[in-house]
């Protein structure tokens, strides 16, 4: 993928969902993404110029169904001769949207574009689309499709990592997002009657103790039975391994980059901060939940680098095996794998996240002088997605 520029890469703080209402529960999505563009454009100056935008969403119905790209565009202020367009690649949209803006720049389709995601998982509930994978278990057969967390817990035992390691992991990544330092990235939501400029949900001093005490959260899931009949040779942990602390938690989020060709940077006087070098996907048969390190191998070979080149690490927290597993699988330094924190703490937005990862990778990048970056979600049945950076 030649001569495909990031310009700009910004997003919200991620708030968590919360039963009493979270603190952009009341902010609809195409707020979310429109208070974004705005600030592309106050920085930037490149509505005029920008060819489309194309947004990840990964539950596409209610206030996220339809073009919201192009709502969201129109509510922001921007000319009405810029479309919008919407893709939906479940946990992996924000990804798809970034390769599908790359893949136009690199051909030459298009010279600017901005790509991102949006998810407001308070006001559009996962799932709440009732998606056929899901919502027919007569497919089941054919797709594989358990609940994700039965996903996780299963790829936990086939590949040998423990409740304990699991809670160990958690600790880290509280440990880690506590003490993350502030990242450029993040636009400040504010408006008349609310205000965050960071992301919730660390917890400082999070001890083993607690998180073991916590309960399995899937030993009881009916997803059991189908793996008993399909894969009566892969092994069921009896006690459950993933708990709320090794869960994802849900929250509200966006993210947008400004991605263009290196004419449009020189015609509007843009920094050029990184490129994208590759863009893969990759499956698995579901249940398991490992394809993040078959699209990684296949993006560092597309990039032309090997795993030991890598500086930054961003990749999905969902659920605590996720991180554990390509660290394994890629002989990957811990060190820099999900620094400042993941979606253990913050929140997964579903479609926001691989913006959002970009984001906070090419923030590191820049703080530290690295050079590659690798940026992979997970999905349910049996996707993945990742994105290989290089800092200019």
């Amino acid at each position: 993928m030649d001569g495909v520029y990031v310009y700009d890469a910004i997003r919200l703080p991620r708030a968590r969902v919360r039963r009493a209402g979270g603190t952009l529960a009341q902010v609809p999505p195409h707020r979310l993404i429109a208070h974004l563009l705005s600030a592309l454009e106050k920085r930037h100056g490149v509505a005029n110029s920008v060819e489309e935008v194309v947004l990840g969403i990964g539950t596409v119905t209610g206030e996220q169904a339809g073009d919201l790209a192009r709502v969201a565009v129109q509510a922001a202020g921007w000319p009405d001769a810029v479309p919008g367009a919407v893709v939906s690649r479940l946990c992996c949209s924000g990804i798809d949207a970034l390769g599908r803006a790359a893949a136009a720049v690199s051909c030459g389709m298009s010279d600017l574009v901005v790509a991102g995601g949006v998810e407001s998982m308070s006001r559009v509930p996962m799932l709440s689309d009732r998606p056929l994978f899901a919502a027919d278990e007569s497919l089941g057969d054919t797709t594989g499709f358990v609940t994700i967390g039965v996903s996780a817990d299963l790829t936990a035992a086939v590949s040998g990592f423990t409740r304990d390691h699991l809670d160990r992991y958690a600790v880290e990544a509280h440990r880690r997002a506590s003490e993350a330092p502030e990242q450029p990235g993040i636009v400040a939501y504010q408006d008349s009657e609310r205000f965050l400029e960071r992301d919730e949900g660390a917890r400082a001093g999070l001890g083993l103790d607690a998180l073991s005490a916590l309960p399995a959260l899937f030993t009881e899931d009916p997803g059991w039975a189908r793996i008993a009949r399909e894969l009566p040779d892969l092994p069921r942990p009896e006690a459950g391994l993933h708990t709320l602390a090794t869960a994802p938690a849900l929250c509200d989020s966006a993210s947008a980059a400004l991605v263009g060709s290196e004419a449009a940077g020189a015609a509007h006087g843009l920094r050029r901060r990184a490129r994208i070098v590759a863009v893969t996907h990759a499956a698995v048969r579901s249940p398991l939940l490992t394809a993040t390190v078959e699209a990684s191998r296949r993006a560092l070979a597309a990039a032309g680098i090997a795993a030991a080149d890598l500086d930054v690490v961003e990749v999905n927290e969902s659920f605590a095996v996720t991180p554990l597993l390509l660290t394994r699988e890629l002989a990957l330094d811990p060190g820099i794998v999900n620094t400042d924190g993941g979606a253990l703490a913050f929140g997964h937005p579903l479609g926001a996240t691989g913006g959002i990862l970009l984001t906070t990778a090419l923030d590191r990048l820049e703080r530290t002088g690295g050079t590659h970056a690798l940026i992979t979600v997970p999905a349910a049945l049996g996707l993945g997605s990742a994105l290989v950076l290089r800092r200019e």
